[in-house]
């Protein structure tokens, strides 16, 4: 499982979690509004801002049939042919230069999604650093092959895929060339809910690959992807939009700028928080050590009297025998005079 660097960024175990903000269509067809988001998800604190390649027409056919057109009941998108939600969705490309530019100006690293083999020659010409295969493409081998020829990084989501499939794009992507390979564990559904999540998914992936594995998280809110890099993601992209409000292809489930704040902050603290297998106290908590209980004399003991529930107690400070001698000590008489509040020892019995 390789840890890589892209632009200066590690990504891997021992780094904080790799942010992923996708803005996907979410600009409403505006470069302006692009921008705003770039700078917003620069400002949340985002690793890497990615946007999607490709045109209506590299994506489907112009065709109005009901294999063309979503009819699910659920679906954000009923009753649109699957041409006229990528016309709506796309990002022109003369605005990649622009957008990946502003990205770079503000410290995020800039990629794409490409959807066909053309979107992959044109953001070798913007000189991207790494690529993201999307769910619904995880079987286009003939895209894999062309996106792991190029020796940049991978990023693959998983939704869909059965362990048969993902062996296949896996050996695929090496095969041709890709040497930083990472899966994200998605849900393809908009949005996902939690409870068809399964990121118990995520360390089995990761050992049955070898590959670091993160998460492409379409559930509302951050707790997801927390709990995610509590089972070792190292990757989590999340849709990314300036406010719902303003409504967008992908806005319903897209995180606003404080809610990404809170995901970069709280998904580097669940990595801090995860260490090492360890027992006993820590560095930090042994003088803490003091406060445990132990036993103490409660009354003033004289030489020779007995002790009894009476006269010693277990409480704090820890300073005394340890409590699990008190039973040892009933009974046992004093070897010298005890005053209350005195912490007892061997020295001080019979």
């Amino acid at each position: 499982m390789n840890e890589f660097i892209v632009e200066g960024t590690k990504i891997g175990p021992n780094s904080r979690p790799f942010i992923i903000a996708e803005m996907s269509g979410n600009h409403n067809q505006s470069l302006e509004r692009a921008l705003e988001i770039v700078e917003a998800a620069a400002k949340s604190g985002a690793h890497a801002l990615k946007i999607q390649t490709y045109t209506a027409d590299t994506m489907t056919l112009n065709i109005d049939n009901s294999e063309f057109r979503i009819e699910d009941k659920e679906s954000l998108w009923k009753g649109n042919t699957l041409y006229k939600l990528y016309q709506q969705a796309y990002t022109p490309w003369e605005w990649h230069k622009p957008i990946f530019d502003r990205a770079r100006e503000l410290g995020m690293i800039p990629f794409s999604t490409p959807f066909d083999e053309t979107a992959v020659d044109f953001l070798e010409e913007l000189e991207v650093p790494l690529y993201k295969i999307a769910s619904f493409e995880n079987n286009d081998i003939p895209l894999i092959k062309k996106v792991a020829s190029t020796g940049k990084p991978m990023i693959i989501s998983t939704g869909m895929a059965t362990v048969a499939e993902l062996d296949e794009t896996v050996r695929a992507a090496r095969e041709a060339g890709c040497k930083n390979l990472v899966l994200l564990k998605c849900t393809s559904t908009y949005p996902a809910t939690p409870d068809n999540t399964n990121i118990l998914t995520i360390p089995h992936m990761r050992e049955l690959f070898d590959v670091q594995v993160g998460l492409s998280d379409h559930t509302m809110g951050v707790g997801v992807s927390v709990g995610s890099v509590a089972l070792g993601a190292t990757v989590i992209e999340k849709h990314f939009t300036l406010r719902r409000a303003d409504g967008g292809v992908d806005s319903a489930f897209s995180l606003e700028p404080e809610e990404m704040k809170s995901l970069v902050i709280e998904t580097e603290r669940a990595w801090q928080a995860l260490g090492k297998v360890t027992y006993g106290p820590t560095e930090k908590e042994k003088p803490s050590l003091k406060y445990r209980r132990s036993i103490y004399a409660s009354k003033d003991i004289k030489e020779g009297e007995a002790f009894s529930s009476d006269n010693i107690k277990i409480v704090r400070p820890g300073l005394g025998m340890e409590p699990k001698y008190y039973d040892k000590v009933i009974g046992s008489k004093a070897s010298r005079d005890i005053k209350a509040g005195t912490a007892l020892s061997w020295e001080q019995l019979l």
